[in-house]
């Protein structure tokens, strides 16, 4: 299993070496990204991207949870958290070529 974490700032040069732009504007590219997919989760809204996932908020009931430094009870209130689900291609393609997705650029040509 490969430990290797993709970092933002990996993604940004990856964006900048594809897209041969400047790596300023591969930055503000992916910020938008993510800047967009925010907003649109603050709001409710759900993000869908076909043939990777969707991103969507899920409501999370309030509980009675425990300190556990004290063991005092503390009351949880409810909240949304982000939820991502990935689609089928995702996972099929994650399942079955990730070996030959890591060492081949995608070639739309030869199909």
């Amino acid at each position: 299993m490969n430990d290797a974490t993709m970092t933002k700032a990996d993604l940004v040069e990856e964006v900048a070496k594809v897209t041969d732009l400047p790596r300023k504007e591969s930055e503000t590219v992916v910020e938008t990204i993510f800047e967009h997919i925010i907003k649109a989760l603050q709001t409710g809204d759900k993000i869908e991207i076909r043939g990777f996932g969707s991103f969507r908020t899920r409501q999370r009931q309030g509980r009675i949870g425990r300190n556990p430094k004290t063991g005092a009870r503390v009351e949880v209130p409810p909240k949304r958290i982000p939820f991502f689900k990935p689609s089928k291609e995702l996972k099929d393609f994650v399942n079955t070529s990730g070996a030959r997705a890591a060492s081949a650029p995608a070639d739309s040509s030869s199909g």
